[in-house]
């Protein structure tokens, strides 16, 4: 499970004030459950990530991954989290096998396990033809597919997705869809952040709205569109950042 408990970010401005980015922000993602948090830019859903990946530290709240406190118990949580974005940074002077196998050390494995783990990951995501190329020379879509690979390496319980598709070709794209629908398959508990409202709506068994560092909407698509009568996801949200926050349970 994944858990956000009142979480609570705020930053310092420079005439000595707090900006408050996160306020009070509660949800949960069960196993086997594809959560998608949603908003325009600004609205937080960056830092409610970092929070949950114990990159910035909350102002109030706790973050929780798989049983674990993400602020006491961090080396835990980094063995049982797998976060991805858009803008994942990879060695670039080393191929793909190369990558996939050194994450594989970091997180305990030998080298021949490593490399075993490596060939199944290059073969899921049919990596076969650049798994030799150094990660430099890669396309944008050659390079996410090695990060969703990279994510993989020690197989966590929870996902944290960033943008996964942003910039990706049709077929890249084909490729990360179908992975995340088979990690929720397999039962982990999958965050998905996007600006592709159509993704979200055929991928998110719950879908967070979050405007203003607030959560105004939370339920299943379906919940939604009955709430608040609109159809598309893009509509539903825009008539609800005009209206109270409302909460489907």
């Amino acid at each position: 499970m994944i858990l956000a408990d009142n979480l609570t970010k705020s930053f310092p401005t420079p005439d000595g004030s707090e900006k408050q980015a996160v306020a009070g922000l509660s949800f949960a993602v069960e196993p086997g459950q594809i959560y998608g948090l949603l908003g325009p830019n600004g609205a937080g859903k960056t830092t409610t990530l970092r929070m949950l990946c114990g990159l910035v530290t909350p102002t109030s709240g706790r973050a929780v991954i798989a049983d674990h406190d993400v602020q006491t118990d961090a080396l835990a949580v980094k063995r049982v989290l797998g976060f991805l974005t858009a803008n994942t940074g990879l060695y670039q002077r080393l191929s793909v096998r190369d990558v996939l196998v050194y994450f594989g050390k970091l997180h305990g494995m030998t080298a021949s396990q490593a490399r075993d783990r490596a060939a199944i990951l290059i073969d899921i995501f049919d990596m076969a033809d650049f798994a030799s190329l150094r990660c430099g020379s890669l396309s944008t879509g050659q390079k996410q597919r090695c990060n969703i690979a990279r994510a993989l390496v020690a197989d966590p319980p929870a996902l944290i997705l960033d943008e996964p598709t942003l910039g990706l070709d049709v077929l890249s794209n084909r490729v990360m869809l179908n992975f995340v629908r088979d990690q929720r398959d397999a039962g982990k508990s999958i965050i998905l952040s996007t600006h592709y409202l159509d993704e979200a709506e055929t991928l998110c068994d719950r879908i967070g709205l979050i405007h203003q560092g607030r959560l105004i909407a939370e339920g299943s698509f379906p919940e939604l569109q009955q709430q608040s009568g609109e159809q598309r996801l893009s509509d539903i949200f825009l008539k609800l950042i005009h209206e109270e926050p409302v909460h489907i349970v």
